[in-house]
This record gives C-alpha cells, structure tokens and sequence, in this order.
C-alpha cells in the first residue's frame, strides 16, 4: 500500500482572462495552459477578469480551511477604481457596505498612494480621460460572488482592475503573470 501523498500548496499568480478551473470555457482559458499538476485543486476562486493570487493544493483539509467562509481567512485585495475615493467611502466599506444579498462584513479599506508595483494587463483596462483612477487596498473576510467589485460600485467607485494580493499568510510576492511556485502548507 503505497503511503498517501505530501501535503502540496501552490501559490499562482493567475493572469487576466483565465478561469479557476482547470478546463476552458468560451473565450477564458483554463488553469492547464499554467499548470501541468495532477492531483491539485483550487482552493478558492477568482473570477476570470480578476488577477493575482490563487492557491491550489491536494490536501482537502487545507483546501477547506483556506476556501470556506466559517474560517475567515483574510483576503487582500488592490483594486484600482473610477475615480478618487474620499474619506466617507472608505468609511462605508469598513462599516460594510449593503448589497443585494446583504450586509458585507466590515472590511480594512485604505487608498494607496502609490500604485502597487505590478505588471501591466493584457488588455490595459479602459482609460476615461475626464475621470482620475486610484488604487485602494482592501481586506475582507468573505468570499461572495463578486463582492469586492460590487462593494466599490456600492460606494460609488467601479472597478477598473483587481488584484488579489494575498490570501492570509500567503502573498502574491515574487510571482510573475502565469508563474506559479510551492509554498509551504503551514
């Protein structure tokens, strides 16, 4: 009886216009033109037009403690948005912000001064030259279908691109578009 395999967890920074699944689908590719592992799983998802950080692993315990809600596990997220948050916005999506399916939990909001030091998309997301950007960084506990995008629409601020930057101790640093890396398992 061969013993059951190490405990795996994989960081991967997933480009724009790729899927959290394996297979394609439509005009999205899937997560096999990156990743030539049998056996790993995503553990959490992200939309197709998000980019950044995706953990995938073969340990379904792990897997679960990172994925399901009841854990809480902190996601942080840059998210650059039409227009310049002011102070009230942020406030709102720290007190949490109501959504068509309910309140969202408070979250850390703060607007980065700075855009974080990244990689150009492709495509470039779209450019209103009348209406400025700005780059907030912000920290939930949640996982809901599209929550991010819609909490900054709900303040007034649509999302023009999304990063997720790190899911609890694990960060998106060092990992180019498409690059993947072990990590430990903690």
């Amino acid at each position: 009886m061969n013993p059951p395999p190490a405990s795996r967890l994989i960081r991967f920074n997933k480009p724009y216009g790729v899927l959290s699944q394996f297979t394609d689908e439509g005009r999205w590719r899937g997560l096999k033109d990156f990743i030539d592992l049998p056996g790993v799983y995503v553990a959490g998802r992200l939309d197709a037009d998000s980019e950044g950080l995706l953990l995938l692993t073969n340990d379904g315990q792990l897997q679960a403690r990172i994925a399901d809600p009841r854990f809480k596990m902190e996601k942080t997220y840059w998210v650059q948005v039409e227009g310049v948050p002011d102070e009230a916005a942020l406030a709102a999506l720290r007190q949490g912000v109501t959504l068509k399916d309910g309140i969202t939990l408070p979250a850390r909001a703060r607007l980065l001064n700075e855009p974080p030091a990244i990689w150009d998309r492709d495509p470039p997301i779209r450019v209103r030259q009348a209406i400025p950007t700005a780059w907030v960084e912000l920290v939930i506990r949640e996982g809901r279908n599209r929550q991010v995008r819609r909490m900054t629409a709900a303040v007034g601020l649509p999302t023009l691109r999304l990063i997720r930057a790190a899911i609890g101790p694990y960060a998106l640093e060092g990992l180019a578009p498409g690059a993947w890396l072990d990590a430990p398992p903690g």
